[in-house]
């Protein structure tokens, strides 16, 4: 049975780990955040699973009451989110290419094939490689750190400046890197990859300038083998009705790149493999409202789930009071 992992926070601000599996979810005694239960797993050299196993079982908990109270947080984070790294990849899945080609098809020859295309023909080429062997590599982003990272629930703020705020459905994997530079992974989450889609079709060489928005995660971290068929639901609700919903798949199954090749061309890096480190990285979508002539507006909430994530993702979307900066010499 599939193991999941939550954050919760009391209302006196007592924080707890839940494991789950199945209908069954219970607290984890002696551990306040999954990445110190993480931390203990690598000290100790087993399993996630085993060491939620030597907790053992503290008091059972109503999953969905408490995901409607408002008490699952963030399913990892740091104590300071500048050792949260977030990042992210795309035209990684198969069918990703089409909406990324419509929004980049005017800005290139209609008889030529866009950068996007190129890449994501690639991708299907190689970037499933044989083990042992390097295979292509993918579109890489930067997100931002921890202080992006935003709980489930809570509004998705685009900046004062932004042109536009959109969901990307996606799986994220979840890392914490080792005392000897190891990366670990943990598990995958659900989540929004939030995004300026206005920005990014303008030009893509402002791709960077679109991917720099705050990004939630689903409440669970499924942990162990990752699932290779994901296949949910990805809606947008105004004024509590349904505006756009359309159902996503994801998993290897349905990726042109394996979990394995984009981690690699990640964690080659060795900026990414400082110890004590938690990486978010996003591993891309095909399916966006935004290709379908979305427009959001603040107030839309996002709403996104997937088994076997058994709580959904949901986030309104708000927008930031403007924030004028000025440098000054010294």
């Amino acid at each position: 049975m599939t193991l999941r992992l939550l954050q919760h926070r009391a209302p006196d601000g007592t924080r707890s780990v839940i494991a789950a599996q199945g209908d069954r979810a219970a607290f984890v005694p002696g551990v306040d955040s999954v990445r110190a239960l993480a931390a203990r797993a690598i000290a100790d050299g087993t399993s996630l699973a085993d060491a939620v196993a030597a907790c053992g079982e503290g008091a059972t908990v109503d999953l969905a009451a408490e995901f409607e109270a408002g008490h699952l947080i963030a399913p990892v984070d740091h104590e300071d989110p500048a050792h949260v790294v977030m990042t992210g990849t795309g035209l990684t899945h198969l069918g990703s290419a089409e909406g990324r080609d419509k929004m980049h098809r005017e800005a290139a020859a209609v008889e030529k094939q866009t950068d996007s295309m190129r890449m994501f023909l690639e991708g299907v080429e190689g970037g499933k490689p044989a083990a042992g062997q390097v295979g292509q590599q993918p579109e890489w982003f930067y997100k931002g750190d921890g202080s992006q990272l935003v709980a489930p629930g809570a509004p998705l703020s685009m900046p004062a400046f932004a042109q536009d705020g959109g969901e990307e459905p996606e799986l994220a994997g979840i890392y914490l890197i080792g005392p000897d530079g190891t990366p670990f992974r943990l598990g995958l989450c659900l989540a929004n990859e939030f995004s300026d889609h206005v920005t990014e079709r303008h030009n893509y060489l402002w791709l960077a300038h679109s991917k720099l928005r705050q990004a939630s995660l689903g409440p669970e971290i499924v942990v162990g083998t990752p699932p290779s068929d994901v296949r949910g639901s990805s809606r947008i609700l105004r004024d509590g009705e349904v505006l756009w919903e359309k159902p996503f798949l994801s998993g290897e199954d349905n990726m042109s790149h394996s979990l394995a090749n984009l981690e690699a061309h990640h964690f080659k890096y060795a900026l990414f493999r400082r110890p004590g480190d938690i990486h978010i990285h996003f591993f891309g979508t095909a399916t966006l409202s935004f290709t379908d002539g979305v427009k959001t507006e603040t107030g839309d909430v996002f709403e996104i789930e997937a088994a076997p994530f058994t709580l959904p993702l949901r986030n309104p979307l708000a927008r930031d009071a403007e924030a004028p900066v000025t440098v000054r010499a010294l």
